[in-house]
């Protein structure tokens, strides 16, 4: 009822994955079903959720004309203008990026692009149609995901013969076309899940996706991988004594945001507990009340009364944990543990003599 009147409807809810990684658009048909049911002649809905080409046409359109009754394309009109905010990135903020927008006509493509035009000073991309708007957006996110999976084998591939990865970078980043992507954990909302929604839709069209589904499969694991390090690395290091305890720094998906969703820190946290390490887990800016829902984790409330870990993995790259100091990981870690720096944020940090490093 509050939102009945409106001429333009934006819907921008979340489109994850179910238990097999088959995209799951039930927001988007509960949104629909909810709009549809106040709008009125001459109303346009705007889809902004990640999709695969041809949902706001064949999922939404069906679902506002049977609600309503209108009909699609001549009583009300659909429009899609991707969502592109990258969240902590203070600089292309939603005020500056480049907005794409489509429209069912090109009259409703002006509309939104005046729309739009209004809040960003980035400019408007007018796609050729719908399903290119779409299209544009899926691969976004699935080639990012794409390219930090390379970074990650190649970074599998420089453990096992003694390189950081951070060390190759730096020297190859020198070349002026060299793409600047960093190892890690691929979590969020975004990355990690809208590489299925076009493989899906690729095999709905006949093909079978290698390349996508290989890079999810690489990052998917990343995080296993970093716990079977970290335990090779440890081993042997208190004989007698077991496995011992391990502080993992961070759970959110990405430094400096609050944001657990899909975060695979999470599967560091499981690996490690499956091979027979205490782990507590730590974060300033995670809701504990959230951490417990979605992962059955505690968080510690602070770290001033932690000390003796075998081991503290910094495995989120949150402020709070960029500037801790030599005397910070004194107290932290026992004599003879390890410092274990996932995203190589310590590189610069002299350590203690009596601790040993473990870094990507």
């Amino acid at each position: 009822e509050d939102v009945a009147g409106s001429d333009v409807f934006i819907i921008t809810v979340p489109t994850p994955v179910d238990g097999d990684n088959r995209p799951d658009l039930s927001a988007i048909r509960s949104a629909c079903e909810m709009v549809g049911g106040v709008m009125s002649k001459g109303s346009i809905v705007v889809l902004e959720s990640t999709v695969y080409p041809g949902v706001t046409e064949e999922v939404c359109g069906p679902i506002l004309g049977n609600v309503s009754g209108l009909v699609c394309g001549q009583d009300f009109f659909l429009g899609y203008s991707p969502e592109r905010v990258n969240p902590g990135d203070r600089e292309n903020t939603v005020e500056r990026i480049t907005k794409v927008v489509a429209g069912q006509n090109e009259q409703v493509t002006d509309t939104l692009a005046e729309l739009y035009g209004a809040i960003t000073t980035g400019g408007i991309f007018r796609a050729r149609d719908i399903r290119t708007a779409e299209a544009a957006k899926v691969i976004e996110n699935a080639q990012r995901d794409i390219n930090i999976a390379f970074v990650n084998e190649v970074t599998q591939i420089f453990q096992k013969t003694g390189l950081s990865v951070f060390d190759v970078l730096e020297a190859a980043s020198t070349k002026w076309n060299f793409l600047g992507f960093q190892p890690g954990l691929v979590g969020g909302h975004c990355i990690g899940i809208d590489p299925f929604y076009l493989a899906r839709w690729a095999q709905d069209n006949g093909h079978e996706p290698e390349i996508i589904l290989a890079g999810r499969r690489i990052n998917d694991r990343m995080g296993a991988f970093v716990a079977d390090q970290v335990d090779g690395a440890l081993e042997g290091a208190f004989p007698g004594e077991g496995k011992g305890d391990i502080l993992v720094l961070g759970l959110t998906f990405k430094e400096d945001v609050p944001d657990l969703r899909n975060s695979r820190v999470i599967d560091i946290v499981k690996r490690l507990r499956e091979l027979g390490y205490g782990v507590q887990v730590h974060d300033p800016l995670a809701d504990p009340a959230e951490a417990k829902q979605f992962y059955d984790v505690e968080l510690l409330e602070s770290l001033g009364q932690t000390d003796g870990y075998a081991c503290v993995i910094g495995a989120v790259a949150h402020r709070a944990y960029r500037d801790l100091t030599a005397a910070s990981f004194t107290k932290l870690v026992r004599p003879g543990g390890l410092v274990a720096d996932v995203k190589g944020m310590w590189r610069g940090l002299e350590l203690p003599g009596e601790l040993r490093r473990w870094q990507l």
